[in-house]
């Protein structure tokens, strides 16, 4: 038995091992935060070294003014006092604030989060997030953020010595992660015709889906447009702000855009600009000049939106479309028509290019091929090699399969080019211009192969 006195009350913890159970169990005392009197308790633990850490913990904590006060807090509780204090200093939006608090109500279904924070064991914690493998990605990431920051608050407070999530594994999602289906073209044809062929009095929502599909708005940002955010001179289209929602779940108007990359200028298609006047013409006496309120006169609620069109296209035979599709739609026929990362970063507004690379990898991943065949092209057309000489693969319809041949196509393609500039065949100029490209190709395929690209 491994025994700690405290020198102050007198009071002494305990360790020992329980051979029936074959648990290592402590005794410990902590301070009635009411009375302050000291109560006798029990704890068991797998090892003698987490015995050990947690009584330690105990002697540190009973001369620490905010453990005294504060042992006694649940884990839910310190929840939201996290998320309340982020909400006052403005450190969260409120439609984050209620995000988050949606995500404590699901996780306060579990006992252990009623438990003071003292009792809870790296095991209590395993056991839970043990449970969650059923729930999808999202939904695992967001549970774990709120037990890690509640416990990393209590460390940094003061109320706990050791942090049980140090020892606490994430659990990976069983569930298939949801894709997001673009349409297809016959599909945004038949959709297009329709949108652009009925009166706006018949479809209210006709021109937001156009703008989504034909422009790569998000909902919310479609939907909190006003008249004043189109340049009809310079045919722009200004994105600076989007519909979100309080505290209390009220759809509200936002002060910015999702991130802030998200502000930006979009160009507007010609086919679609008259359809978008005659929005601006039915805005005239809306307040703010709004483009798209409910027949209350009040902001539209995304989810409405998303409703209708669903109905839509059911009406028109097309399945798996959600209004975030419609953006996913303009993205991928970007892509589809030879657009690169970086210009479709700053049109959907996206935070960093690897986001667009992420989302749009199968559709990069359909073009690579076209891609190397340009390599082989520009060579040819240059002559640096034969019209005969295939440096790169022709005919691949299994990219995954070759992606190794490509690499060594790759390798073997760069060092004709260093020895052409040796032999001086080609100028310093070309030569670093066509470096410049083959590594920009290789660190494509790099980042492929560690599957930073994949989502």
């Amino acid at each position: 038995m491994i025994a700690i006195k405290d020198n102050n009350k007198e009071k002494i913890g305990s360790i020992y091992y329980d051979k029936r159970d074959k648990r290592w169990r402590c005794i410990y005392y902590i301070y009635d935060q009411n009375t302050y009197n000291e109560i006798r308790k029990t704890k068991s633990f797998s090892t003698e070294q987490e015995a050990k850490e947690f009584l330690t913990s105990i002697q540190y904590q009973k001369g620490n003014n905010s453990f005294i006060k504060n042992n006694g807090i649940p884990l839910n509780q310190l929840m939201r006092e996290n998320v309340e204090k982020k909400l006052e200093l403005n450190l969260i939006g409120e439609r984050t604030y209620n995000r988050i608090l949606k995500t404590i109500k699901q996780i306060e279904k579990a006992p252990v989060t009623k438990e003071n924070i003292i009792d809870i064991t790296s095991n209590d914690i395993q056991n839970y997030f043990n449970t969650l493998k059923d729930y999808s990605t999202s939904t695992i990431k967001k549970i774990t953020e709120q037990f890690s920051q509640a416990f990393e608050l209590a460390i940094n407070k003061g109320y706990l010595f050791r942090n049980p999530m140090r020892d606490v594994i994430k659990p990976k999602s069983t569930k298939d992660k949801k894709v997001v289906r673009a349409l297809e073209i016959e599909e945004q044809q038949a959709l297009t015709d329709y949108l652009t062929s009925i009166p706006i009095s018949q479809e209210p929502y006709k021109v937001a889906y156009l703008i989504e599909m034909y422009l790569g708005l998000r909902i919310g940002e479609v939907l909190a447009l006003r008249s004043t955010d189109i340049n009809l001179q310079k045919n722009l289209l200004l994105v600076n702000k989007t519909l979100t929602r309080d505290k209390n779940d009220k759809v509200i108007m936002g002060k910015a855009t999702k991130t802030y990359a998200g502000i930006r200028e979009v160009p507007i298609p010609s086919f679609i600009r008259n359809d978008i006047i005659n929005q601006m013409k039915l805005a005239e006496n809306n307040k703010d000049k709004q483009l798209f309120l409910d027949t209350n006169g009040n902001y539209v609620r995304p989810t409405t939106a998303n409703d209708k069109l669903k109905a839509l296209l059911k009406r028109l035979g097309i399945e798996n479309i959600s209004s975030h599709s419609l953006r996913h739609t303009y993205g991928t026929r970007c892509i589809e028509a030879g657009m690169r990362a970086v210009a479709l970063q700053r049109l959907m507004g996206h935070t960093d290019v690897s986001v667009t690379m992420n989302t749009y990898t199968t559709v990069f991943n359909k073009y690579k091929e076209a891609e190397l065949e340009k390599v082989n092209d520009y060579y040819i057309n240059n002559a640096i090699i034969s019209s005969t000489q295939h440096v790169l693969l022709e005919d691949n319809t299994d990219l995954e399969k070759n992606n190794s041949i490509f690499q060594k196509k790759l390798q073997d393609l760069t060092k004709m080019i260093e020895d052409f500039s040796t032999k001086c065949l080609i100028s310093i100029e070309e030569y670093k211009e066509n470096i410049d490209f083959l590594q920009e190709l290789q660190t494509y395929f790099d980042n492929e192969e560690k599957g930073e690209f994949e989502r």
